[in-house]
């Protein structure tokens, strides 16, 4: 099979699984997704490596779990050295580009260390995930007391200031805020003004932006290319330009998923989420339906933005010789089990949806294996002719291709993984808990989900008898046996090889009995007892 010339990498921040028709969702229609994914894999068992916006895609972009890389939260630096999408690629002749979030932070300690410049092409690289940063944004330019969030500013910004928008942030003062009572600004970041317009233009918001500058890249690319276009929607602030503000109601809402039940005596950091501010915003029904009806539309607004881009890349020819990856970094809770956010292990925040279209084969396909988001990578290697496979001794995802061929692999995982750090969260202090101890493991498969937390009971999940996930299993002792099962799964992944990254198997496998060869004679008693020419060198003038 030839391989394919160009890489389009699409992801949403914080999109769920199931807010898209192809999908299932009832109301919310999404028809330029859908029509990728009738041309393409659409697979339906996709979870994160981490429910975390940084986590997550740090592991999407290494193609190794939280515990691999290390940078288990948002803030916390991906390490010099580790190996990324854009090394992969670019090893292969392919330009590799960002346009939009990788919520990355830089390791400026070890670059210091090693005297890496930071602005020269190797620091600019190690710092943005491996990407040449066409344009980043990670959407996230709040300004409080002690000073910005991000203290780059973003060329959004500049965009706006000469389209117009006055002010020092006009990311908030138009993009994400609204027109409140008495000419002042509502802004975004209070969810009772999500149904307002934002002050911004629809074409001057930031999803047609992105996509504008995705066009941008592709029309002055001179070679093969992978872009990562990772839009900041529908992420919150959740506010919305008209139309897409009020294009839905609170009828089009869907009902909570969850149960009283799930507050009788929770399992203690469950208990803890659920007591965190924006768990209990959204337990409210009237900020459901204030805010579920604008993250719809921001949801139909990224929709319409991919029939722009397709479009264009049909009249281009792009369809042609692109791979297309449509996903998410986490889901968003939006009230369901009685929570906000993302961060814990129920289906709305650690399951994703994933299209993959591949110019070679554009049969519609539906694949219900377990999938990782750290099969990205290896999918990606191998659609440019790479091999992932040797490559196995630092990527652990495994490849899609089969699939995407609509063929079933040999063999395949029966578990997916995903961690999660809530050492920086109020969560730790309440149960005090040390920041090395707060963590959380899920290990799911096709019957149960189990959630491991040290020095705590487990949690567990019957999928097949309870999909929606409302009772937790795990302090009733008829179900020890598959906790201790479950547990067993992560004890053994606990176990395998992870940072063994500088030898291959391949490169183990052949320098086995080398040593012999080059005079490293171990254990010898008599010469006699090996070949004479493993002497040769230590015989002298005979």
């Amino acid at each position: 099979m030839r391989n394919v010339e160009n890489i389009l990498f699409i992801m949403c921040d914080q999109l769920r699984w199931d807010y898209l028709s192809c999908y299932g969702h009832p109301t919310l229609h999404t028809p330029n997704i859908d029509r990728l994914a009738e041309r393409g894999t659409r697979f339906t068992r996709t979870y994160v490596q981490s429910p975390v916006c940084g986590a997550s895609r740090m592991s999407f972009y290494t193609g190794r779990y939280v515990q691999s890389h290390g940078a288990s939260w948002n803030g916390f630096p991906l390490k010099v050295g580790e190996m990324t999408l854009g090394d992969y690629l670019r090893a292969r002749g392919m330009e590799v580009a960002l346009v939009g979030k990788t919520h990355m932070r830089a390791d400026t300690e070890g670059m210091e260390r090693l005297g890496i410049d930071p602005d020269s092409i190797i620091g600019v690289r190690v710092s943005e995930c491996g990407f040449d940063p066409f344009e980043r944004d990670d959407g996230l330019h709040g300004v409080g007391p002690d000073g910005r969030y991000d203290p780059k500013l973003p060329r959004y910004n500049e965009y706006l200031r000469d389209k117009g928008y006055a002010g020092d942030n006009p990311w908030h003062d138009w993009a994400n805020a609204a027109t409140g009572e008495g000419n002042k600004i509502a802004s975004g970041w209070a969810m009772r003004h999500a149904s307002r317009p934002a002050r911004v233009a629809e074409e001057d918001s930031e999803t047609p932006y992105m996509t504008r500058r995705a066009i941008d890249f592709m029309e002055q690319a001179q070679k093969p290319w992978c872009l990562h276009l990772s839009y900041i929607k529908p992420h919150w602030p959740y506010i919305a330009p008209a139309p897409y503000n009020d294009m839905y109601g609170k009828d089009a809402v869907q009902p909570a998923v969850r149960s009283e039940s799930e507050r009788n005596d929770p399992h203690p950091i469950y208990r803890e989420f659920m007591d965190l501010r924006v768990s209990k915003s959204f337990a409210r029904d009237e900020v459901r339906d204030e805010v579920i009806p604008v993250y719809m539309g921001l949801i139909k607004q990224i929709d319409d933005q991919m029939g722009v881009l397709f479009d264009y890349m049909s009249r281009k020819g792009l369809m042609d010789n692109t791979m297309i990856v449509f996903t998410s970094d986490h889901g968003d809770y939006l009230g369901d089990h009685w929570m906000g956010e993302k961060d814990l292990f129920h289906e709305p925040s650690a399951k994703i949806p994933l299209i993959v279209y591949d110019p070679r084969n554009t049969a519609s396909n539906v694949c219900d294996e377990l999938v990782e988001s750290i099969d990205i990578v290896p999918t990606l290697l191998d659609a440019v002719g790479g091999d992932a496979e040797d490559q196995s001794h630092r990527l652990e995802g495994r490849s899609l291709t089969p699939f995407l061929r609509g063929e079933k692999p040999a063999s395949w995982r029966g578990h997916a993984i995903s961690e999660y750090d809530y050492s920086v969260l109020p969560v730790a202090s309440k149960l005090n808990i040390a920041p090395r101890d707060a963590r959380l493991f899920m290990v799911a498969n096709k019957k149960w989900k189990y959630m491991y937390a040290p020095g705590f009971r487990p949690m567990l999940f019957d999928l097949e008898n309870d999909p929606l996930e409302l009772t937790d299993l795990g302090a009733n002792q008829d179900y020890a046996a598959a906790c201790r099962e479950m547990q067993e799964v992560l004890n053994r992944w606990g176990l395998r090889y992870s940072q063994r990254t500088t030898r291959s198997e391949k490169q183990i496998l052949a320098s086995r009995g080398k040593s012999v060869r080059k005079g490293i004679l171990i254990g010898v008693w008599d010469e006699a007892e090996i070949p004479e020419e493993l002497w040769s060198a230590y015989l002298g003038d005979r």
